[in-house]
Order: C-alpha cells, then sequence, then structure tokens
C-alpha cells in the first residue's frame, strides 16, 4: 500500500468538522500515510472580537488540542505535527511568533478566508467588488512575505467569489504565481474542493477550487506544489489528499513529497520574534 501525506487537517474544535486527532489517525493508518499534520483554523486573542469564533478554537481550547494531538501521537506509525490555519492581519505578526511559541505549532498555514476593509472581515465568497478582490490578493501576498507560513492553501479560493476566469482572474493569479516564485513557497492543491459541486461557467463547469485555469498558469510557472486533504471528516483524511494529486497529474504537476515538506516546514517556523502577547500555553 503507498502511503501519502497530507498537512491540512481539521478536528471538532473548528466547530465545522468532525472528529478528535486519535480518529484521523486511525484512519490514516488503515490508508496508508507517512505523515499527518493538523491544521485547525487558529485562535486569536480574545480581544480580537470580529475573528469568526463560531469556525475556530478558543485560546483557552488550544491547550485541549495540543493534548489532543499528542494523544494521537501514541500510536502513530508515522509523524505527526501540529500546526495551525491562519488569516493574515498584519497587527498580529506577534500573534503568529506566539502560536509557535507558546501554543505548540510546528507550522502554520496561510489560508485567507477574508479581506479586511476598515474594522470589517468579508468572506472572499462574498467579495464581488474589482477593488476589494485586489485587496484581498494584495493581503494575501502581505501574508506570503510575512515568512511565518509554511504554504499557501487553497491560493484560488477567490474564485468563490470572482467565479468566472477573465483579465482580473488571470492577473490575481498571475500576481500570486509570482509571489509564490519569488518566496519559493509552496501552494496547495486542495483535495477538499474537488467533493464540492463545480460551478456551471462560461467556460464549462469548475470547481470554485481548484479552478482550472490557474493550475493550467501555475503548471507553466516554476511554482512548488504541496497536495493536501483540507480533511474535516476522519473518513476524507487520505481518500482527498490523493483526489488533490489526481487533480495535479492532469496538469502534470509533481507535488512535494515529505523529505522536502519536512526541510520547508522546519525553515518556516525556526526562529520568533518577541510576542506583545501574554498567553501561555
Amino acid at each position: 500500500m503507498k502511503s501519502i501525506s497530507n498537512f491540512h487537517t481539521h478536528t471538532e474544535l473548528c466547530h465545522h468538522a468532525k472528529g478528535h486527532p486519535v480518529d484521523y489517525v486511525n484512519q490514516a493508518m488503515k490508508e496508508g500515510c507517512s505523515a499527518l499534520g493538523f491544521s485547525d483554523h487558529c485562535p486569536y486573542p480574545e480581544d480580537f472580537f470580529d475573528c469568526w469564533p463560531e469556525i475556530r478554537m478558543t485560546t483557552k481550547e488550544a491547550s485541549e488540542y495540543s493534548e489532543w494531538i499528542k494523544e494521537a501521537k501514541k500510536n502513530a506509525a508515522f509523524p505527526i505535527y501540529q500546526g495551525y490555519e491562519c488569516e493574515w492581519e498584519e497587527s498580529f505578526a506577534g500573534w503568529y511568533d506566539e502560536l509557535k511559541a507558546n501554543f505548540g505549532a510546528d507550522y502554520l498555514v496561510l489560508g485567507p478566508h477574508w479581506v479586511t476593509d476598515g474594522s470589517s472581515h468579508i468572506y472572499i465568497s462574498d467579495v464581488e467588488s474589482p477593488s476589494l478582490l485586489n485587496k484581498y490578493i494584495d493581503q494575501t501576498i502581505e501574508g506570503m512575505r510575512s515568512g511565518h507560513f509554511a504554504f499557501l492553501a487553497h491560493p484560488d479560493l477567490f474564485m468563490a467569489g470572482h467565479k468566472e476566469w477573465d483579465a482580473q482572474a488571470k492577473a490575481c493569479s498571475q500576481a500570486i504565481l509570482d509571489a509564490a516564485s519569488d518566496l519559493d513557497l509552496p501552494i496547495e492543491i486542495n483535495g477538499l474542493g474537488t467533493t464540492k459541486t463545480p460551478n456551471n461557467t462560461k467556460r464549462g463547469m469548475r470547481y470554485t477550487y481548484p479552478f482550472v485555469e490557474f493550475w493550467e498558469m501555475a503548471s507553466l510557472s516554476n511554482v512548488r506544489v504541496i497536495c493536501n486533504s483540507d480533511a474535516h471528516n476522519p473518513q476524507d483524511v487520505i481518500i482527498n489528499a490523493w483526489r488533490a494529486r489526481d487533480f495535479a497529474s492532469r496538469f502534470g504537476i509533481v507535488p512535494l513529497e515529505l523529505p522536502d515538506l519536512r526541510r520547508r516546514f522546519f525553515a518556516a517556523i525556526s526562529g520568533t520574534a518577541a510576542s506583545p502577547y501574554s498567553y501561555a500555553g
């Protein structure tokens, strides 16, 4: 049985997924896994009220997350890593250091779901304004350049609001690909997206993500690609990662394998700056 790695896995602590880490580990052992990373949506400081608390753990629950992962490691036949999926907020640069230093993070994932507009955080599927979409792309690239993150999850998620492939979609894609190439930051083909109902676009049926035209462009660039499951249910932890790899093969994309991923992940988390936050894990 061939093994596969997956570094995008959620748990019930995010309130929209099922299962404990041990459930995902047990399923992964059945199906063949070389390494498994948990990346539940990160907590934010309690005074940050506009952080969508309904889809993430609290800082108090983060210790439970760490304990669950430690327990899951006991009988695992492969390495287990603890991570968090984060949105980028420049004002919280120190908070990402805190997640690494005091909240058990082996790695952080940049998963941009919102665009910051003043004091509001607008979900990307609700972004229809071209100027707001450009702002989302700029914000994403700023996060990529921050040096905090091991890879960029679902880099084509902006198509959730844009939907049609046009000049702006191509320009946004090129900006992300150029940044990923310049920074040598891997971008993710997200297996969860291949389980969702495709949209009927002017170019035919398309997943919102992974979006075909985006990955056609990616295949012509020198960006590095990671394939993950984005599992929200234990039964999907490995099969969605294979779905991502099947999608990659359509474009001749060869995803990163575990040895290179290990080097990149631990390079991404080496060194932490002083944090203004006082939380302790």
